[in-house]
């Protein structure tokens, strides 16, 4: 037996150290020596027969030889290779065989169906309930990175580690939970503080991230003079626009009283043949009075407008926010995203203030336009009522005479 073990360890060295691909830094000799030793552990504590512990070992020292070959199908290959060196050393077939089911056991995922098969795969995964589990965790995630061209971040390798311990891994012997579980739960706690930890340190980052993107996209405070300036402009301009609806107001009102007044005294008269004279002056006085509350209304009339936006409109800076007509039909979800959008961009919010004034006076220019006809036309009119009046009871009295 001790022959055959010497043998399989002289020719599994020098095989690796001479084949072996130096990017496995997982999948060495020092693991197959640290699996040899684990299987010696756990054949002691089992109590296997002679042989059994025979093809075990050897099983241990073969079992990696195939990343010599291929990473990817390496137990295959190395089920070739430790026929050829069985095979040339004249070991039993039966036993062979036997050797060779083993390998196959240590496959990802494969579920064992005999006690050393259990015994094999245990052995295999023996560094999770050990100390420097870290360590041989970490050339793991190396030699993926160099062969399987697989890069992980210290989160993503936390969760894979995290996963395959808690989910994925258990021990199939007592021996080996005897020996490798307290440590193993210990190793996962640890893997579970340092995830938490680096949870807390990424959250911490993130949020320095977004308040320097913060400090360095925010919106700043205007200074102080342009603060003046656009809050005293658009409390002028607010001021300007109420003495404009003032004034119409007083117009409408007046020319509503002359309305009633003349409806009510002067029209009943012109049926009266004698006061015929009275017609021309009274409709005169009546058109203009009319005309004076039609410009007064159009003065104080207010545009009615869509009351909606759309996305586009906020991305390529159409809509002004700031004024009511804009956004009075937009819920207040959307109403809240654009004006997010606009505080979060200096050039969007300042050009909105600048419309949102130059709006403003384009109104005042409208309104004092319509205010300003309509005294003209109120003047004019009362003047031109007043004189058709006069020469009307002019016209009457050398009548009489």
């Amino acid at each position: 037996m001790d022959n055959i073990i010497t043998k399989a360890e002289i020719f599994t060295t020098n095989l690796l150290n001479e084949k072996l691909d130096t990017a496995f830094l997982y999948h060495n000799l020092t693991h197959t020596q640290r699996v040899v030793e684990k299987v010696k552990e756990l054949t002691e504590q089992c109590g296997l027969t002679d042989s059994e512990k025979t093809i075990l070992t050897l099983t241990a020292w073969l079992h990696d030889t195939g990343f010599t070959k291929d990473a990817k199908n390496h137990e295959d290959e190395s089920i070739v290779i430790a026929k050829e060196f069985l095979n040339s050393e004249n070991y039993a077939e039966k036993d062979i065989d036997t050797v060779c089911h083993l390998i196959l056991a240590t496959k990802i995922g494969h579920k064992p169906k005999n006690k050393l098969e259990k015994i094999i795969r245990d052995a295999d995964c023996s560094h999770i309930g050990s100390k420097n589990y870290f360590e041989v965790s970490e050339l793991l995630r190396k030699e993926w990175e160099l062969v399987c061209n697989q890069v992980f971040s210290e989160s993503e390798w936390l969760d894979e580690n995290i996963n395959f311990l808690s989910t994925q891994h258990r021990f199939h012997t007592n021996e080996a939970a005897l020996n490798w579980e307290k440590r193993k739960g210990k190793n996962l706690s640890e893997l579970l503080k340092a995830k938490k930890k680096l949870d807390i340190e990424s959250k911490k980052l993130k949020q320095k991230k977004e308040e320097l993107n913060f400090k360095k996209n925010k919106v700043e405070l205007p200074e102080r003079g342009i603060e003046t300036m656009f809050r005293v402009t658009l409390k002028n301009h607010i001021t300007l626009s109420n003495i404009a609806d003032t004034k119409a107001n007083i117009l409408l009102s007046v020319n509503a009283i002359i309305v009633s007044l003349v409806l009510a005294n002067l029209i009943p008269k012109l049926d009266n043949p004698s006061n015929a004279y009275l017609i021309y002056p009274t409709v005169i006085f009546v058109t203009v009075t009319v005309a004076s509350i039609i410009l007064s209304v159009l003065a104080t009339r207010p545009n009615v407008t869509s009351g909606k936006f759309t996305k586009e409109d906020v991305a390529n800076k159409k809509v002004n926010l700031l004024f009511f007509g804009n956004f009075h039909k937009m819920e207040l979800k959307d109403f809240e995203w654009a004006m997010g959008e606009m505080m979060q961009d200096r050039e969007y919010l300042y050009s909105s203030m600048k419309k949102d004034l130059y709006f403003l006076g384009l109104v005042l220019d409208k309104k004092y336009k319509i205010l300003r006809l309509t005294y003209s036309v109120f003047m004019a009119g009362i003047i031109v009522s007043v004189i058709a009046f006069a020469i009307a009871f002019q016209y009457s009295g050398a009548n009489v005479l």
